[in-house]
């Protein structure tokens, strides 16, 4: 089950997490943003003790979108320990990003 948490900043929450946290940069209107939805699901459900999934929409964020030069949508970004690790442009099947995450982890 999803628990939600409360942060007073973006960084808060990388930096605070106890676990690598991967951000999925979306936006509403966004079709290949939407499909990526059970993708995520996959992937919170594989590493659910090992990593933090969070959603950022681009258009209600746009001032962390322009800090992490959020150019194409979807865009997922691994952070550990608060910093950016790895960054994933564009459509991953399931089977693609529990692969590449699994490298990274």
């Amino acid at each position: 089950m999803a628990v939600k948490k409360q942060y007073n900043s973006f960084s808060e929450l990388l930096t605070e997490s106890p676990t690598p946290v991967l951000v999925d940069f979306y936006a509403v209107w966004c079709g290949p943003c939407q499909m990526m939805s059970p993708v995520l699901d996959a992937v919170k459900k594989q590493f659910h003790d090992r990593l933090t999934v969070v959603k950022i929409d681009t258009d209600k964020y746009p001032d962390i979108a322009s800090e992490y030069q959020i150019l194409a949508l979807p865009t997922l970004i691994l952070f550990k320990d608060g910093k950016p690790a790895q960054r994933f442009e564009g459509m991953r099947s399931n089977e693609q990003l529990i692969s590449e995450l699994e490298k990274l982890l």
